[in-house]
């Protein structure tokens, strides 16, 4: 893992909050992992949400937010039915809808240069992006990854 440069990540631009609003500078001086996913992807469902939610249950001192960044489907997977999806899948954490601004691709999706779904993203203590990864993450690493965060010492970044 490289080392923090302590420059706070861009704030996610979300339509709506599903649970606790969860802004990263809300979180800062906590580890931060941010599952980003749509609710018609079958890795999502099959692994990048039950990871989130094992990392919940494992690292109660970690911040886990959903991110819902839909780029195919917008028809059927608007705010109500999303409600409907992390209700039957049991989804506790925090989750935001990615704002769209005309463009296929959501904002927050294009401002972290993410390819697809699932995405996991990583944050410090100090709200710096630390790892981001398209597809499926290995349970151990990302518990590594995570643990090796916890560790380090940290101060919230200063925001300019």
């Amino acid at each position: 893992m490289a080392p923090a440069q302590h420059v706070p990540a861009p704030e996610f631009d979300v339509e709506e909050w599903i649970g606790t609003p969860s802004p990263l500078a809300s979180l800062r001086g906590k580890v931060v992992l941010v599952e980003a996913f749509q609710m018609l992807c079958a890795g999502c469902v099959n692994y990048g949400i039950p990871q989130a939610q094992r990392v919940q249950r494992m690292f109660p001192n970690v911040a886990v937010v959903g991110l819902h960044t839909v780029f195919e489907h917008h028809e059927v997977t608007g705010p109500d039915a999303l409600k409907v999806f992390l209700h039957e899948f049991g989804v506790r954490f925090p989750v935001g809808i990615d704002r769209h601004d005309g463009d296929s691709i959501p904002v927050t999706m294009r401002t972290y240069g993410l390819e697809g779904t699932p995405s996991t993203l990583l944050f410090d203590k100090a709200g710096s992006l630390m790892f981001s990864h398209l597809g499926k993450v290995d349970d151990l690493a990302l518990g590594v990854m995570i643990g090796q965060l916890i560790a380090q010492p940290g101060e919230p970044a200063e925001v300019p």
